[in-house]
């Protein structure tokens, strides 16, 4: 939606992950890969280096802080997480892991230990309202930085 709005390119990790082998094989337990990070991070390398690009996963520790000018973190009630996840098919155990993550707020703390705080966005996405928001939001800063930031 972001990628859409702003005509950036859109880098869906864990759909990247599958197609191009990055993984070091199927986690039977959680019912996904087990990423390979290095492997990863070599293969976006040159399209990260570009800028541009609007990256979706779940985590931040694992990217080098010079490939991001922003970075939102995606908030959810359990009970929205909960449900989306179920939609999804996910197993049961990656639900409950999934939910308990973000009850102990595990990815914004990773993003804030990773990435300098002036960067770092938590936003919530429940709703198709929440959604137009944030995307509004990054429209309004984009405009902003590109304005700082000529040429680039």
């Amino acid at each position: 939606m972001i990628a859409e709005a702003t005509g950036l390119k859109h880098l869906e990790v864990g759909e990247l992950v599958k197609q191009e082998s990055y993984h070091e094989g199927w986690d039977e337990e959680f019912q996904s890969y087990t990423l390979d990070e290095d492997r990863l991070l070599d293969g976006i390398e040159q399209s990260m280096e570009a800028g541009g690009m609007v990256v979706d996963f779940h985590g931040a520790d694992l990217f080098p802080e010079r490939w991001f000018d922003l970075v939102l973190v995606l908030r959810a009630n359990n009970t929205v997480l909960f449900d989306r996840l179920t939609e999804r098919g996910y197993a049961q155990n990656k639900i409950t892991e999934n939910v308990e993550c973000e009850i102990m707020q595990v990815v914004l703390e990773e993003v804030r230990e990773t990435f300098p705080a002036e960067i770092v966005h938590a936003v919530q996405s429940e709703t198709v309202e929440d959604m137009d928001s944030n995307v509004e939001r990054v429209k309004q800063w984009l405009a902003a930085w590109r304005a700082a930031n000529p040429g680039r």
